[in-house]
């Protein structure tokens, strides 16, 4: 999380002024600062600190007392970081940032730190999966939507999702991307400016309902990464949007055929309505209506029967159908009314779960596993289990720290999107797929299962050794199917067995997912399993 070195350098010129906001630290050290009264004297020095500096102060770390440049080991670090963690809690005040520079003998770092304890997570957490053809304006539609700015035409509130550089490039999404925004007494709670992370940070902290989206891919070479979208995270609602230009396509009936085999209750956008006529307009609402209909769905048009019945009838049967345009804005406040106004669908039930759907490294801090918490609740400190690794034994971990949409909260519920920082792990360790789960659990690896399946679709039958990817949570892994009548035909619901190709993960019964193989799809429920011995 480098930045320009001028920063390190006015913060060791702040440092010179006494009785100033900066405090410099050569290290921190559990056994020796947090011990006796050194943690009631240290904490009151940060205090002081925050008092000088109006509710905010600036820790330099790895750098002796007169400000020179000394430099400290990554571990040493991170544990500086835990113990100043620690600290500002007791003084009411949290880590709002951290930023670190390579030295000749280790890492220098700066720590603002700002007054107020971190974040509690709320109840009134809605999380929305997006899905459609690729260039139907799934990206710019959420991008208008969380900044309440209107696209260009050229897709430029896209650009406020696409994190990767050949995405906004291309103007096309290569992987899942995140974006949240809000609601409180007054109305929708918007992101300021959303290239900078201090601004998606305040959302969450002065909003009292949050909606997360979990953006997915429209292009077909990436339905793999569209399928993680939808069945790995923890979701409230699908967004399905199909544009007025073009209609649905295949895609789109892809795209619907996963949200519905999620049982997933789902709002149709047409999107980019200012580029046709009311004519053309009507026309796509019908072929989207033929569409829900041969899948056994309710369509029902918000602007003939009003947001008030789309609230209180859409489900796994009835589906809303509003009519948008992200340059016009028009029927963009329709969907922040729903959004404000939609219940919460997932359900928390039972123990701390979160698959793991990406990870990375951060200097200072370490590995850290991101995803969707799946079930229960999760706090900074608590101990963990992360795997299974790829021979099947779960790793013990320790939670330093969470954040979720760049803010730092002390626990995270069921249907956060949230990065766990881990203590006890390397990040090349974590795989998309493993779960975290706390260390008093006994979790058995699975490399076989048992399920019933639907074929969706299929050029001929499915024998034994047949090998699609299944997507289970976060999981996407080639695994050969072993039908129990030896074969399975288009149409055809049937039970099966299930073998993972490569290694084992943590799977249960009841859990629902989908597989593919070219053109060939299908979806089913684990209905019993074989762990590992």
């Amino acid at each position: 999380m480098s930045r320009d070195r001028a920063l390190l350098e006015r913060a060791l010129d702040r440092g010179e002024q006494d009785g100033g906001n900066v405090e410099f630290k050569e290290r921190l050290s559990r056994n020796v600062h947090l011990e006796g009264g050194r943690r009631e004297s240290l904490a009151a020095q940060l205090r002081h600190r925050l008092l000088s500096g109006d509710g905010e102060a600036t820790y330099v770390v790895g750098v002796t007392d007169d400000g020179g440049l000394a430099g400290i080991d990554p571990d040493t670090f991170s544990e500086t970081m835990d113990v100043l963690s620690l600290l500002a809690e007791e003084a009411d005040a949290h880590i709002d940032d951290v930023q670190t520079w390579g030295v000749e003998d280790g890492l220098v770092g700066v720590a603002l730190i700002q007054e107020g304890g971190v974040l509690e997570t709320d109840d009134e957490h809605v999380v929305v999966g997006t899905a459609g053809h690729v260039d139907h304006g799934k990206s710019t539609l959420v991008g208008s939507l969380v900044t309440g700015n209107p696209d260009d035409g050229d897709g430029a509130t896209r650009a406020y999702l696409d994190v990767q550089p050949h995405e906004v490039e291309r103007g096309l999404s290569a992987d899942l991307s995140y974006a949240v925004y809000g609601f409180d007494e007054d109305g929708p709670v918007r992101v300021r400016n959303p290239n900078r992370k201090q601004d998606r940070a305040a959302v969450v902290e002065e909003a009292d309902r949050l909606v997360s989206f979990v953006d997915t891919v429209g292009h077909e070479p990436w339905l793999r990464t569209t399928i993680r979208g939808l069945v790995g995270q923890k979701l409230d609602y699908g967004l399905l949007v199909v544009a007025a230009d073009d209609g649905p396509t295949r895609t789109t009936r892809e795209h619907l055929g996963v949200l519905l085999a999620t049982d997933l209750p789902t709002i149709v956008a047409i999107t980019k309505a200012d580029t046709v006529d009311e004519e053309r307009i009507e026309e796509v609402e019908r072929e989207v209506e033929r569409l829900l209909r041969e899948v056994d769905k309710s369509p029902l048009r918000v602007s003939r029967h009003g947001v008030d019945a789309a609230i209180d009838e859409i489900s796994e049967r009835v589906v809303p159908i509003v009519e948008t345009s992200a340059i016009t804005m028009d029927g963009l406040e329709t969907l922040d009314e729903l959004f404000d106004r939609l219940p919460k669908t997932a359900q928390d039930t039972g123990e701390f779960r979160m698959y793991v759907d990406r990870s990375y490294s951060v200097t200072g801090v370490g590995a850290v596993a991101s995803g969707t918490v799946m079930s229960g609740e999760v706090e900074a400190g608590d101990e963990l289990l992360l795997g299974p690794m790829p021979d099947g034994r779960f790793q013990e971990v320790e939670v330093r720290s969470i954040e979720m949409h760049y803010h730092r909260v002390d626990k995270a519920q069921a249907g956060r999107i949230v990065g766990i920082a881990l203590k006890g792990v390397k990040e090349s360790a974590i795989e998309r797929g493993m779960v975290l789960l706390p260390r008093e659990t006994d979790p058995d690896p699975v490399r076989e299962f048992e399920a019933e399946v639907m074929v969706l679709n299929h050029p001929t039958r499915i024998g034994e050794g047949y090998e699609p990817v299944v997507h289970l949570e976060t999981i996407g892994e080639a695994a050969a199917f072993y039908p129990e009548n030896g074969r399975l035909l288009p149409g055809d619901t049937g039970e099966t067995t299930v073998r993972f190709k490569f290694r084992p993960y943590l799977v249960e019964e009841g859990q629902k997912f989908v597989f593919r193989e070219g053109r060939s799809k299908g979806v089913g429920t684990v209905t019993d399993v074989h762990p590992m011995d």
